[in-house]
């Protein structure tokens, strides 16, 4: 990624992992922190912001569904994707002890990470929170000598915070991937190599295998499929795919030509730089 000060809008407080993915985005730019998701989107549409960072996919605890259906309500193009290597703290106030430690706050995502971890302690009360760094914040605020949080060591510092275990994520490779928004596309179509869809499919046999087809059909292979219920339409679904194909390549348009033979509704969300190539391009320029 290149640098720029650009600001970036994220959802959480300071030292969350989506501040670590906003700054990997864009080093030296301006992290605008955000309470939710839906003011994330927010902050870009009025221009509060010119990129927003959301988290869409952790490879542990799954998809980010919320931020899904968002996408679909905000006319903002993805324009990049960020991977990030999540290692998770529990951390406490200076002073408190593991066995002091009878509940442990987090955001639900980081607690299923850290699943086996939490299993292994007795007596212990397991707490949803709106944000992992939140959670620290919580703990430094109200003085929590019998709490504890799971968060990134940086929250820790940012709020004084002691780790008494680093590294209690369930697997080693615990990644979880970001999207970027923007109100404007401005990446050169020939910088692309991945693109987002979504489509509904007609309500007959067969419809999603022969909307599948279409890019198989072409040789364009997808690296996620995710179905989100159709709102106002019970038992029926959007379909969100990621392709390995980029804005340039001309399967592309030719496979959302051949896209509405079975489908109701066709949207492509963005075309944007992998996080794999956009890694390469840093390593090489």
């Amino acid at each position: 990624m290149t640098s720029g000060h650009d600001d970036v809008a994220y959802q959480g407080e300071p030292g969350a992992y989506s501040e670590a993915a906003a700054l990997r985005f864009r080093p030296g730019a301006a992290a605008r922190p955000c309470p939710t998701f839906e003011e994330v989107f927010q902050t870009v549409a009025e221009g509060r912001a010119t990129y927003g960072v959301l988290p869409v996919e952790n490879s542990v605890g799954g998809s980010v569904h919320r931020n899904y259906d968002l996408l679909l309500e905000h006319n903002l193009p993805i324009v990049a994707e960020v991977e990030l290597r999540v290692v998770h703290c529990l951390l406490a106030v200076p002073g408190t002890t593991l066995p002091d430690v009878r509940r442990i706050y987090s955001h639900p995502q980081a607690l299923a990470q850290c699943d086996r971890f939490l299993r292994s302690l007795e007596g212990v009360e397991v707490v949803a929170t709106y944000d992992t760094a939140g959670s620290a914040k919580l703990l430094r605020d109200q003085r929590l000598h019998d709490a504890a949080a799971i968060a990134s060591e940086r929250a820790g510092a940012v709020f004084g915070l002691s780790v008494l275990r680093s590294g209690i994520e369930d697997f080693a490779g615990n990644i979880t991937r970001f999207i970027v928004v923007a109100r404007t596309d401005t990446t050169p179509p020939e910088a692309t190599d991945k693109t987002t869809l979504v489509f509904a499919v007609k309500s007959v046999p067969g419809a999603l295998f022969t909307a599948l087809s279409v890019f198989a059909d072409r040789g364009i292979d997808l690296t996620k499929l995710e179905s989100r219920p159709l709102r106002g339409r019970p038992w029926e679904y959007l379909f969100y795919v990621d392709l390995t194909i980029g804005a340039d390549d001309s399967r592309l348009a030719d496979a959302m030509a051949a896209l509405p033979a079975s489908t109701t509704s066709v949207r492509r969300l963005g075309s944007y730089p992998s996080a794999r190539a956009s890694a390469l391009a840093a390593e090489t320029g």
